[in-house]
């Protein structure tokens, strides 16, 4: 029976922290109670945040101790917080997510099935509904992913929503480079090129209410662009390392 990390990389989230812990908590108390899965940990990543989210996720950790809290000293973006996630996560499938709970958190019980009975070692989940985020960021989207499968061959929908469940086995193969919103592409695309099995699912879609979302600004898809491109000779050499029959 294995064991699950539940991890959300947090900015200045104060609003949405004690939201998101009791979600996460409250499936992953269901899978344990079902024996579903052995244990879990709950990890934020508090990515230098200068409201009050450091404190808070604090004293929740001192509360349970299946919530466990990493601080960044200086702020290194989603990129830097993800890597944090990935590569700090204790158990053998983590699964990350933004802390204003995109999705409803109980899917992650329907993911790890999919998980377990398809043999895969990545569920992505792509949103049914996007309409709330409006025309621009679907038209953004929409030309990202394209540009994805055209370059690498990657046919993944939704690549950057955050519902990533993922073996850490993974992570002895795939390296993580990007600093900024390339870096789930990046994971997937790796992933791909290594062998491992990516499966993904339709989830709703619940936007966020309070704070502003940035992953469209033009100072963010320069990013992404330049770390596709700068990343694109090293990625296209990768060579399968895992067999399947």
């Amino acid at each position: 029976m294995e064991s699950i990390t539940i991890f959300y990389p947090m900015y200045n989230e104060e609003t949405y922290i004690k939201r998101a812990v009791e979600a996460a908590k409250e499936v992953a108390d269901r899978m344990v109670k079902a024996e579903e899965i052995k244990d879990y940990e709950i990890l934020i990543i508090n990515d230098a945040s200068t409201d009050n989210t450091g404190v808070i996720a604090d004293e929740l950790s001192k509360k349970d101790n299946h919530i466990r809290v990493i601080h960044h000293d200086i702020n290194r973006g989603l990129g830097g917080s993800l890597k944090t996630g990935f590569y700090n996560a204790k158990m053998d499938v983590m699964l990350y997510s933004d802390a204003d709970l995109p999705f409803d958190m109980m899917e992650l019980r329907k993911a790890y099935r999919f998980m377990r009975y398809y043999e895969a070692d990545i569920v992505s989940a792509f949103r049914f509904d996007r309409s709330g985020e409006g025309m621009r960021r679907l038209i953004y989207s929409y030309i990202y992913n394209t540009l994805i499968m055209l370059l690498f061959g990657l046919r993944i929908r939704d690549i950057n929503f955050a519902f990533k469940l993922v073996r850490k086995e993974v992570f002895d193969h795939v390296k993580i480079k990007s600093d900024g919103s390339f870096i789930d592409a990046e994971l997937l695309i790796k992933a791909m090129k290594y062998g491992f099995k990516i499966i993904q699912f339709g989830t709703n879609y619940f936007p966020r209410t309070r704070g502003v979302s940035t992953l469209s600004s033009p100072s963010v898809i320069i990013k992404i662009l330049k770390e596709l491109f700068s990343l694109y000779k090293e990625i296209s050499s990768i060579q399968p390392v895992v067999k399947r029959g």
